[in-house]
């Protein structure tokens, strides 16, 4: 080989040599970019704020699941994707509810230690002794559990109408001495007539603890004639208008338009009444009520600096007042921003403790008279973390980004534009083509109005159109600054996730007063959620969809979702071989009560799980409605519809219009049906 080949073949290895070091760069590169981009718990941590509102209950595992840590930070997790598989292998359906029964009693150890701690650190000489207001969430499982969890802190209940009364008085468990401060006690609230003073007096017979507070004036007439009727000695309170206001969306609770509770004036004429009855002794205590989910700790502060005076000056007009009652109050921060936000507080339990704590305290110092026994009705707070709802996604609905078919010649014109105006999008003119392909869309549904543009080209523009919305949400994303006219696109390009749910039946404030709740997926959190979503339900109702989800600095329009594995058939629905589980979570408190059967779906089926020390157990289930039961509800008979269709089927056999293989199989599916969950029936 000469010397001239030899160079040749030098230079192209060395070139060879070159080009495979750069490749391997490259790939270096590459690589190192996919792995600084590669999705990780700790993003789904911040996507979710799941630390935020869900400690020290939530939390995510190293293989992207959920965790649910009922004993808090003492005791175990489980993996809430296994337990809810677990329980579908149970033919238990979805959408579930799942009680953690173990988060009721740490809520209540973890009030009762807050208030300790502050009664400690200020010496305050009396003591605390909390009460459920059995309205937050009545079913029996639920009070009963918090009775058994309250009975050594003396934890009592609070009723606020005659049926809750009637929970209340059947749940308690009678003292051996209800006059010492032994005893659970028993808050009446609400109106009330003098059957239900009649049966709270009464109880005191079976060692119950009842106090009667006065929302009207006519009910301390009621309740001195029948103390007189019966030698029975009451004990009584009033419930106060303070003129301090609340927050949020419950602010109105107080202040002089409040709907429940006496006026100054009116607490005095109380006085007076007694007073001419010789019955002084038995006003005991005072209540007040500035609205539930107070996310400021100075309307706290406000209300109970005022309240502390009015009971002070009770004090000196002779009553022998015991009782401080503050109510409720006592927030959840759904979004984990710890911020005055409606749905969060800036504030934490051992605050709240302390503030009530120290204002009382001051008060009655400076008014040299004896410190009451400190109430709190906090409902709330104590149930919202311990229920979580479960309800699998059955399909999605998403626009195109991309246009199916390349163009033609012979289009039409206005699908010729659109689609040019398609290829010219790019980060310098965005906005204006945007505006572009709005005016080409709107020309082409008058067009097709008058008749000059076929369903099929109407089509083709509307396909187009919302590629280009993708498009340029795309470019959207990577700006600093969103101009006014596209801060909807994300949400107008949002995907439709279809839920197995009634929003009605299972989140009623969500629709009915913008509650947010936690929402988030409860597995693949270790892949990067590329989909945005909204959450349509299952009833036939514009309102039935979730289009407002948490976030750290305002509500989110879009939830950040995973797209679907499954393939989806012609009905769009998803293979429940690879479903999709959503949660809701801090839905404890009002939801289930509140929940209505529009469209007639029913309550859901509810489990409630206990930790023991082989992991954990399925404490109660609670089936849920099944059809025939809603439509009793409404005042139908299973049987009755039945045999209606047995006998129209029977007509239909004689007429020669159905076979009666096709008979029988009709009957069977309404029976079947009728026996079954009033939600979708999945296959898994």
């Amino acid at each position: 080989m000469g010397g001239q080949a030899k160079a040749k073949l030098a230079q192209e290895s060395e070139n060879l040599k070159i080009a495979l070091q750069e490749n391997l760069r490259e790939i270096a590169k590459s690589d190192q970019q996919e792995i600084a981009t590669e999705w990780t718990i700790e993003d789904s941590e911040h996507l979710y704020r799941i630390k935020g509102w869900g400690e020290p209950y939530f939390s995510i595992n190293t293989v992207g699941h959920v965790t649910v840590s009922p004993e808090g930070d003492r005791g175990g997790s489980l993996d809430l994707y296994e337990l809810v598989e677990s329980l579908r292998r149970r033919n238990i359906g979805l959408p579930l509810l799942i009680r953690f029964s173990d988060i009721l009693a740490d809520r209540i150890e973890r009030l009762n230690a807050c208030f300790a701690k502050a009664i400690a650190r200020y010496n305050y000489p009396n003591v605390y002794r909390g009460v459920y207001p059995i309205k937050c969430n009545q079913h029996r499982h639920i009070v009963e559990s918090l009775v058994r969890y309250g009975k050594p802190f003396q934890f009592g209940l609070e009723a606020g109408s005659k049926p809750e009364l009637m929970i209340a008085l059947a749940t308690l468990e009678p003292a051996e001495n209800p006059q010492n401060n032994q005893s659970p006690l028993l808050i009446c609230n609400g109106y009330k007539d003098r059957e239900y003073i009649e049966t709270a007096l009464l109880a005191t017979r079976i060692g119950l603890k009842p106090i009667i507070v006065i929302e009207q004036l006519k009910e301390v007439d009621i309740a001195i004639e029948i103390s007189r009727q019966f030698g029975i000695k009451p004990i009584l309170g009033v419930r106060a208008k303070l003129s301090s206001k609340g927050i949020g969306r419950w602010g109105n609770s107080s202040g002089e338009r409040a709907k429940f509770g006496l006026t100054i004036p009116e607490i005095l004429a109380v006085v007076h009444r007694l007073q001419a009855s010789e019955m002084l002794d038995c006003l005991q205590l005072l209540h007040y009520h500035v609205g539930s989910q107070i996310s400021s700790i100075t309307v706290v502060k406000d209300a109970i600096r005022e309240a502390a005076q009015i009971y002070g000056e009770l004090v000196n007009l002779g009553a022998s007042m015991q009782y401080l009652d503050v109510g409720g109050g006592l927030g959840v921060d759904y979004d984990g921003s710890k911020t005055n936000f409606y749905v969060s507080k800036n504030y934490n339990m051992q605050n709240y403790a302390n503030d009530i704590v120290a204002e009382v305290q001051e008060a009655c110092a400076e008014r040299n008279i004896a410190a009451p026994v400190l109430i709190s009705e906090s409902g709330r707070a104590i149930t919202a973390h311990h229920s979580v709802l479960i309800f699998d996604v059955l399909g999605s609905s998403e626009v195109p980004r991309t246009p199916s078919l390349p163009g033609t010649e012979k289009e039409h014109l206005i699908v010729r534009n659109i689609r040019e105006t398609y290829n010219l999008i790019n980060e310098e003119n965005y906005q204006e083509t945007f505006h572009d392909a709005m005016q080409f869309k709107e020309e082409a549904i008058s067009l097709f109005n008058f008749g000059y543009l076929s369903l099929k080209e109407r089509a083709k523009v509307e396909e187009i159109y919302w590629a280009c919305c993708g498009k340029i949400s795309e470019i959207v994303k990577k700006q600093d600054y969103v101009p006014d006219d596209l801060e909807d696109l994300e949400k107008i390009m949002a995907s439709i996730y279809y839920v197995n749910l009634s929003v009605f039946q299972s989140a009623a404030d969500a629709w009915a007063i913008d509650q947010l709740f936690p929402i988030m997926p409860i597995h693949r959190l270790t892949e990067e959620p590329t989909q945005k979503g909204i959450l349509a339900d299952l009833t036939c109702d514009s309102d039935g969809k979730i289009d407002k989800f948490i976030d750290l600095k305002d509500v989110k329009d879009v939830l950040e979702l995973h797209p679907l594995k499954a393939e989806q058939s012609s009905s769009n629905n998803v293979d429940s071989k690879d479903p999709y589980y959503l949660g809701m979570f801090l839905v404890g408190a009002y939801q289930e009560i509140m929940g209505n059967l529009h469209n007639l779906f029913g309550d859901t089926n509810v489990v409630h799980i206990k930790m023991n020390p082989k992991g954990h157990q399925i404490e109660y289930l609670v089936k849920g409605d099944t059809i025939t039961e809603v439509l009793g509800y409404v005042q139908y008979n299973g049987e009755d519809l039945l045999e209606t269709i047995r006998h129209r089927t029977e007509q239909a056999l004689q007429d020669n219009r159905i076979t009666l293989e096709e008979a029988q199989l009709l009957l069977q599916d309404y029976e079947r049906s009728l026996r079954r969950y009033t939600y979708l029936v999945d296959s898994h």
